[in-house]
């Protein structure tokens, strides 16, 4: 089984919660962010549409960081699919950061070492959702076996223009507002 996110962008208010639950949760410093919202800008006036995008790792299933890694310290997990990290085998190279199409694996510079996020493991060995999904007040994050939330989802993508090609098979469905699968967005905005 492979489990992966679900972003409704159509529900997405760009309200950030789940960037700052994301943060909050894993305790991160100042500059590392594991769960990024952006917000984008399509259109020329007076037609002008936006959109927000809430991004963290795809949990691909062709993941490059786990190519990468000289040390085996990235590795997908065999119960449940995902992309995890290994404190004790990482040298801190940053393979795997350069490596992500992504951009999503962050070398902390104050221990050395580089994270990411792992879906919150521990919340859900616990029966519980992922810090991000659990506090967006608008439900647009859900997480799950990536079929059975593309299942649910049936109009859903796994990829929209901001994004590179999906050639890493990322478990992610995105229901995308038509605004985001037009190429080149005017202006990344705050």
């Amino acid at each position: 089984m492979r489990n992966g996110f679900c972003f409704d962008m159509t529900a997405c208010i760009g309200c950030r919660t789940c960037q700052v639950a994301c943060k909050d949760k894993n305790d991160l410093e100042m500059g590392v962010i594991f769960r990024r919202l952006s917000d984008f800008e399509v259109g020329e006036y007076p037609a002008v549409q936006t959109y927000h995008y809430s991004g963290s790792c795809n949990h691909c299933e062709k993941p490059e960081c786990v190519a990468a890694c000289p040390n085996a310290a990235m590795y997908i997990d065999e119960e449940d699919g995902t992309v995890q990290h290994d404190d004790e085998k990482c040298i801190g190279c940053q393979y795997c950061v350069k490596a992500c199409p992504y951009g999503v694996p962050q070398h902390i510079e104050s221990i050395q070492k580089t994270h990411k996020c792992d879906g919150c493991i521990e919340l859900r060995a616990n029966g519980e959702q992922p810090a991000c999904v659990a506090a967006c007040p608008m439900r647009a994050l859900e997480f799950g076996p990536i079929d059975e939330l593309r299942a649910a989802h049936p109009d859903a993508v796994n990829a929209v223009a901001i994004l590179p090609e999906p050639k890493t098979e990322p478990s992610i469905a995105i229901v995308a507002k038509p605004a985001a699968l037009e190429p080149d967005p005017v202006s990344a905005l705050m």
